[in-house]
């Protein structure tokens, strides 16, 4: 079975069952309020941290974010929280 089949059967029976497709997965959750806060759960880690950007790795991405007076309020092993003024989101 190819690896897109294989995840595309592994979605269905994510659905099928009402399971959290963020949770099964491990996708990374992104929630964003506004242009000044954002939420990242299930991160890996981070990859560079400056005033003007920032990058994230999750399992299946990376997150890069763009802007101004950009910070890191805080993290854990599951959740970090940036403000600032996000001028770009992007998925690598």
């Amino acid at each position: 079975m190819s690896k897109q089949k294989s995840f595309k059967f592994r979605e269905q029976v994510i659905e099928q069952l009402e399971l959290p497709k963020d949770f099964v997965l491990k996708d990374a959750l992104v929630t964003i309020t506004g242009r000044r806060e954002l939420l990242i759960e299930n991160y890996k880690g981070i990859l560079i941290y400056e005033d003007s950007f920032i990058k994230i790795q999750a399992k299946n991405c990376r997150i890069v974010i763009t802007g101004t007076h950009l910070t890191i309020d805080y993290y854990t092993n599951e959740e970090m929280k940036i403000t600032g003024f996000f001028q770009q989101i992007q998925y690598e």
